[in-house]
């Protein structure tokens, strides 16, 4: 019995069924060893989360970062972080913990993220409100993403709810919410407009 193992296990059970179904007697269960062999290894349930978590940021690619602008960094640290999320759609809705992920693979994405946007030009404290702007994106688009589960008769239905509104709900009626479902082109569009403001920010310090 090893961390790793139960740290797989982990992944497995919280992928099949979810954060909700997570308990050490289910994952002892699912792993067919007993509840006293696994709190050996691990003492909570919120350690076993910390180190599922730092396992699936091994799948987030880090970007050469001698390749490219700083841009094209940013975007394809946070393009495979967003992929590595929808597979392991339990991950986005950890923020609400209250514990800061600390492990080594999380610490290093954090690490390319920071120095990128430190060697782009922006000052300590503008890193990190920028930082952080950016991983709420990438996390709040793989949380709707994931849960926003509606089919599409809902989503017309939803529609012509608001139709039926329209004085009230004029933009929403215009823009035809919540039928778009290019979750993606969203995301990059977000991150795009996000990263022309910082530009401009830039541009207006030099």
């Amino acid at each position: 019995m090893t961390r790793e193992r139960i740290t797989e296990a982990a992944i497995a059970l919280l992928d099949e069924e979810g954060i909700e179904r997570l308990t050490m007697r289910h994952l002892a269960q699912r792993m067919g060893i007993g509840a006293t062999t696994l709190y050996w290894h691990i003492d909570t349930k919120d350690d076993v989360v910390d180190l599922a978590t730092d396992a699936i940021f091994a799948e987030a690619p880090l970007p050469d970062g001698h390749d490219g602008t700083w841009q094209e960094s940013v975007v394809a640290l946070l393009s495979g972080c967003r992929s590595m999320l929808l597979r392991h759609p339990w991950s986005a809705a950890l923020p609400l913990r209250q514990r800061p992920s600390i492990g080594p693979n999380f610490l290093t994405w954090l690490e390319f993220l920071q120095a990128t946007l430190s060697r782009a030009g922006f000052g300590a404290q503008q890193t990190q409100a920028v930082c952080w702007l950016l991983y709420n994106h990438v996390l709040g688009s793989a949380a709707s993403q994931s849960n926003f589960q509606w089919s599409k008769a809902e989503r017309v239905a939803a529609q012509e709810q608001l139709r039926m509104e329209v004085d009230k709900y004029p933009t929403l009626v215009a823009y035809e919410y919540p039928l778009d479902e290019d979750w993606e082109a969203n995301f990059h569009l977000g991150v795009k407009l996000v990263l022309a403001g910082l530009e401009s920010q830039l541009s207006a310090v030099d």
